[in-house]
């Protein structure tokens, strides 16, 4: 059965991926008190390989940043459905975390989660209007540009 957010993903032109499986000792989300927590997740480009690198330097730029942080709003979609089953139960995208490798002297953090927080608000409209922190990371797991968890009000 195709929902308004398959759909919303293919006027984007994205395609939903397969939730990714922990690197680490965590689940990837949490459901408790009427909300799902999904854990920090970490950018893939359309063919599966990690989109790497420290905004602010070798040429990872404002777009580059954007580009992962939607990256890993796509991942936390696919998280999403893989917890629920589908999107019936979303509320409300309640807050981003959002992480950003960069370097000391990097401040646009906020410019690259909107990368994250645009997504959001395409697929989900006003429910997907969040709070947000948009923080510098000195580095993320795996060289990763960006990170981002979520916390998602659910019925």
């Amino acid at each position: 059965m195709t929902t308004h957010i398959d759909r919303k993903l293919a006027e984007l032109g994205l395609t939903l991926p397969a939730a990714a499986a922990p690197v680490a000792s965590y689940v990837p989300t949490v459901e408790s008190g009427g909300m799902l927590y999904v854990s920090g997740q970490i950018p893939f480009d359309a063919d599966g390989a990690l989109i790497l690198g420290r905004l602010g330097e070798d040429g990872c730029d404002i777009a580059f940043g954007q580009e992962a942080a939607r990256r890993c709003a796509l991942m936390i979609v696919a998280q999403v459905k893989a917890a629920l089953g589908g999107f019936d139960r979303v509320g409300r995208i309640v807050k981003l975390g959002v992480f950003v490798n960069s370097t000391p002297d990097f401040t646009d953090q906020p410019q690259v989660a909107n990368g994250a927080s645009d997504l959001m608000e395409a697929l989900f409209g006003d429910a997907g209007k969040h709070a947000r922190a948009a923080v510098s990371a000195p580095s993320l797991p795996r060289g990763v540009a960006v990170e981002v968890d979520a916390v998602i009000a659910i019925a």
